[in-house]
């Protein structure tokens, strides 16, 4: 197995920084999920346990990293600032806080940058296998993936993604958050197969609507749905006939039926699938697979 994270990450990272990372066995921080970057606080890696490292973040060293990532130039990245993020090669994302600067009411930019959350892609191609033929072979299924954050609910999302697009299917991805397909300067950085379309950045709910307008697909896929809009916008897609594949944050079915806007999806009975994710063995964790009329049909 060879171990490269370590050498990628530190290419974002001032020296200053990345040698606190030669102590750290490879194969363990081939795991990290995150690296968190907080001013006046220890570095804070997570890789399925927590490491703090003895090295205090200053001011200057976050100002340094954002240099770093943006290639020295922050005005490039204003859009990605004013939402709190930026996407690195390789699908990498940092989440962004500091002060925010408004104007007519929107947030225009972030400054004085005070923490850096590099969250690590980890694309596991195969890792739906065990239920493939459940959520995308031989058909198309209207399917919600349910987990709470951080159980790799996306990263099961894009390998069915994947399934779907090299099965036949013509698949299109409202990417708003850049963490389905990871793309950089446009171009998906992670394996979405040969028939996927990506909007990327774009806000759900519009992005749905014009992909289905734009690009004929036969399943719409969006990750982290449950504002109102993104319901009405799913609904808009269900009439075209076209296949939903969605993820939602909960640790259940019964607590998604539960919530005010979700529920009432639910109770609509649309979805063919619902496919329960936990971290009980590890993120990606398949607790079950519940079928239209919430019947068993894997694990449970």
């Amino acid at each position: 197995m060879q171990y490269r994270l370590k050498s990628i990450i530190s290419n974002y990272l001032p020296e200053c920084i990345a040698k606190n990372f030669n102590d750290i066995n490879a194969e363990t921080f081939e795991k990290a999920t995150e690296i968190r970057l907080r001013a006046e606080k220890p570095i804070l890696i997570k890789a399925g346990i927590e490491i703090f490292l003895p090295y205090v973040v200053s001011c200057r060293d976050i100002a340094q990293t954002l240099e770093l990532m943006s290639g020295y130039s922050l005005y490039a990245i204003e859009d990605e600032l004013s939402r709190g993020y930026m996407t690195l090669p390789g699908g990498h994302r940092v989440g962004i806080t500091g002060r925010a600067v408004t104007e007519n009411g929107a947030i225009k930019t972030l400054k004085n940058i005070s923490a850096l959350n590099l969250r690590i892609s980890h694309e596991i191609i195969g890792c739906c296998r065990e239920i493939e033929s459940l959520v995308a072979k031989p058909s198309a299924y209207h399917t919600m993936i349910i987990s709470p954050p951080g159980c790799g609910k996306t990263t099961l999302l894009r390998d069915i993604v994947r399934v779907l697009s090299e099965s036949g299917f013509n698949v299109a991805v409202a990417d708003e958050r850049s963490e389905i397909a990871g793309c950089y300067m446009g171009l998906a950085q992670n394996n979405l197969g040969n028939r996927t379309d990506v909007l990327d950045a774009c806000p759900k709910a519009e992005g749905i609507m014009m992909l289905l307008r734009a690009m004929s697909p036969q399943v719409i896929a969006a990750d982290e749905i449950g504002r109102e809009n993104d319901i009405r916008a799913i609904e808009e897609v269900l009439c075209a006939g076209v296949k939903v594949l969605c993820t939602v944050h909960a640790s259940s079915l019964d607590e998604v039926t539960g919530k005010p806007v979700l529920g009432e999806l639910i109770k609509k009975n649309i979805f063919e699938r619902y496919v329960v994710v936990s971290a009980r063995c590890g993120p990606g964790t398949i607790e079950a697979v519940y079928g239209k009329n919430r019947e068993i049909l894997y694990g449970g």
